[in-house]
């Protein structure tokens, strides 16, 4: 077991640090600290001794240096186990050094804020708090480290009991080097963000924060965990208001209802399954918009996941409460709201404010043995700003219906087809291994979803990449289709504007795909 007679206790994050170090005085234990640490604990009658008085040394370059010294690094890197080092430490006149307490300068939360500036980022960086960790968890089989306040009582109470064990140790150990791990990627995140943005690193380190565990994965027999990427505002930032716990699938269909429904500025409502959005809407009221939604598939929409870029009033609510959810998110619900929801008490309601567009730059895809990156596709090119190819143009009213399926095509896992009205979707085809059998999906869709309405006559298409053939624009003109948006760019570009052309349907080419694997 180890026995602790010195600690050294320097933390920015002092959330239960009194009681804790009391506790180590308490049991005879001498403390080492610096600067606001120190202060703090003698302001509350601890007895500390400062590391400069320790050192011999005092701290100089504005604070720069005070712990990187060989009567600090030396008490914690000798092994005891060595009379080397023994003999060593004794020759120097340095003192070991048990126990170290340390978290550090809070660099993210730092850069976070919008006006801080190169200068105060890179004075953020903390040099002396890193190195006395590494030390500490490198030689922790006769040193103790703790980087996390959670663990205080858990270390307190192991060494109340003499039960510091070699286990304790190496968990301790193990977190150590995992904080500093993501400490260095935050500060190399924010340097390439600042300095090369736009490129892409030799090496790269990605330092997310457990958030959550997890039930399970996609499916029961598999773990799994939920991380945050520091400085990313997103779904670890959503507030569970009610429900069961999120399970791995909720989280990847929540957040494909969400990035799409941040296409739209008027009230929206989708409704995904499966991370693929089968109803979507638009309206001036919040309500009708979720109906319209439902109505696009209803099928699919039960048990579905829904998202909303406004307030959930008491009427939306209603409504909701007549299908099966599991999860609803939106940026607030209202008390009323709150009140019809709240009777259905498996629905998980989780509240995301405000509902805002990420910053990232990356989107990250894991493959066996390796890590694909690639720039987020947050661009969008409006319908109204698209090539007309065909001799029949698009109206004003085609035209904003191209734009609203083109935007939720954008969200479609390819191949991707969407059928489309200009505030609701009527038929979505997805992840088909041929584009004319999307159109045939899509086209199924509508029907079964708008029976004997005849819904897809003078409806528009949008296609989220090329058509390769005649054959999808040929379907799509049996259906009653008279506008397409697609980006073109086949070989076989002239064959697929000529069938337009004979059809009278209009088309306009974006020369931008939006693929989605």
């Amino acid at each position: 077991m180890t026995s602790i007679k010195r600690a050294l206790i320097s933390c920015t994050n002092k959330d239960g640090l009194v009681d804790f170090a009391k506790g180590l005085n308490d049991l005879g234990v001498q403390i080492l600290s610096t600067g606001g640490t120190a202060k703090l604990l003698l302001d509350n009658q601890i007895e500390v001794t400062e590391v400069s008085d320790f050192t011999g040394s005092p701290e100089i370059l504005d604070g720069r240096v005070k712990t990187l010294h060989p009567k600090i690094h030396g008490g914690l890197l000798f092994r005891r186990d060595l009379e080397t080092h023994q003999q060593q430490i004794k020759d120097n006149n340095i003192e070991p050094i048990d126990l170290v307490v340390v978290n550090l300068y809070e660099f993210e939360k730092t850069v976070s804020k919008n006006d801080v500036t190169f200068e105060q980022a890179i004075e953020n960086i903390d040099i002396g708090g890193p190195s006395m960790l590494r030390s500490a968890a490198k030689n922790h089989k006769d040193v103790l480290v703790v980087v996390d306040p959670s663990d205080y009582s858990l270390v307190l109470e192991h060494l109340k009991n003499n039960s510091v064990t070699n286990d304790l140790k190496k968990q301790m150990a193990l977190k150590v080097f995992e904080k500093t791990a993501a400490y260095d990627a935050a500060i190399s995140k924010y340097l390439k963000e600042q300095i090369n943005p736009n490129e892409f690193s030799d090496s790269l380190s990605l330092g997310f924060q457990k958030t959550q565990n997890l039930r399970y994965g996609e499916n029961p027999h598999q773990k799994a965990c939920f991380y945050q990427s520091p400085g990313e505002y997103g779904l670890p930032q959503a507030k569970q208001l009610q429900g069961k716990e999120l399970s791995f699938n909720n989280i990847l269909d929540l957040n494909a209802a969400y990035e799409t429904c941040l296409e739209f500025n008027d009230p929206a409502c989708v409704i995904v399954k499966h991370c693929n959005p089968c109803g979507l809407a638009t309206d001036t009221n919040l309500c009708d918009a979720f109906k319209k939604a439902r109505a696009g598939d209803p099928v699919s929409s039960f048990g579905g996941i829904v998202a909303f870029n406004n307030e959930v009033d008491e009427d939306t609510a209603r409504c909701l409460a007549e299908t099966f959810f599991e999860c609803i998110l939106a940026p607030s619900f209202s008390e009323a709201a709150l009140g019809v929801l709240q009777k259905k008490k498996n629905l998980r309601l989780l509240t995301l404010n405000p509902f805002k567009k990420d910053q990232s730059s990356f989107d990250l895809r894991k493959v066996k043995g390796g890590l694909l990156v690639q720039g987020s596709d947050k661009a969008l090119k409006p319908a109204n700003q698209a090539e007309v190819v065909t001799n029949t143009k698009p109206t004003t009213e085609q035209l904003a219906s191209l734009d609203f399926a083109w935007r939720v095509v954008k969200h479609v896992k390819s191949n991707a087809i969407v059928f489309a009205g200009k505030t609701q979707s009527y038929g979505i085809g997805a992840g088909q291994m041929s584009r004319v059998d999307a159109v045939k999906l899509a086209n199924q869709k509508a029907n079964e979803s708008f029976a004997g309405q005849n819904i897809l006559d003078g409806a528009v298409m949008a296609s989220d990449a090329f058509f390769p053939f005649r054959d999808g624009v040929d379907e799509a003109a049996k259906m009653g289709i008279k506008a397409i948006i697609q980006p073109g760019g086949s070989m076989r570009d002239q064959d697929v504007i000529d069938a337009c052309n004979e059809h009278g349907i209009a088309m306009v080419f974006t020369g931008m795909r939006h693929f989605k694997h």
